[in-house]
């Protein structure tokens, strides 16, 4: 890849990483030598086919990753996509803790890299929950039931809005803390926004 190929928003990352630079820079190699396009999307580097994303690269404490945007859709013979939280539906992440890591693994990364390449060309799509299959938590069908405008403001955001509010109110084990979330979520609804709105 050509110096003018990468893009001067993941050198920048890359050149501020305080942990995880070493091995940000391997993976940064192994998914360009697969031939994709270098992007900078959500605050990390992002990895495209014509234009969809394939792989981005991300760090947290205690690893660094690949998140595949379809991992659902892979095949795994290596037992190593690991689905974050029970509420991610379409990405899987390979987790990495050392450059070492990395390197003994390059070859299985790119026969990942490619087989995802593969899931994009083919048009498969993740086939996501709907919003009506998720469990409404008690405490907001009734705050639904006593406010038939909350209902209606509610019912007319995106799906991907709702499963966003219902998540973070079930997410709460207790339930005064899902009651405050309701109430503090409330006008937000009522105004037809997201939470991150």
């Amino acid at each position: 890849m050509t110096r003018s190929e990468l893009h001067p928003k993941v050198d920048a990352f890359m050149i501020r990483a305080k942990k995880w630079s070493a091995e940000y820079m391997k993976l940064r190699d192994i998914a360009l030598d697969c031939g994709l396009t270098e992007d900078f999307k959500w605050m990390h580097p992002c990895y495209t086919l014509e234009g969809k994303n394939v792989v981005l690269i991300h760090g947290f404490k205690d690893y660094c990753a690949y998140l595949f945007h379809k991992g659902s859709l892979m095949k795994d013979p290596e037992g190593i996509l690991i689905q974050q939280t029970e509420n991610v539906q379409a990405a899987r992440q390979i987790r990495f803790t050392n450059v070492e890591e990395i390197i003994e693994m390059e070859s299985i990364l790119k026969d990942y890299i490619m087989q995802a390449i593969e899931v994009e060309k083919s048009g498969l799509e993740v086939e996501f929950k709907k919003t009506t299959e998720y469990s409404i938590p008690e405490e907001f069908q009734v705050k639904l039931g006593e406010m038939p405008d909350l209902k209606e403001a509610f019912e007319s955001l995106t799906p991907g809005r709702q499963r966003a509010y219902i998540l973070h109110f079930s997410q709460a084990k207790q339930a005064k803390t899902r009651q405050a979330r309701v109430e503090k979520y409330i006008q937000q609804i009522l105004e037809g926004k997201g939470m991150n709105d």
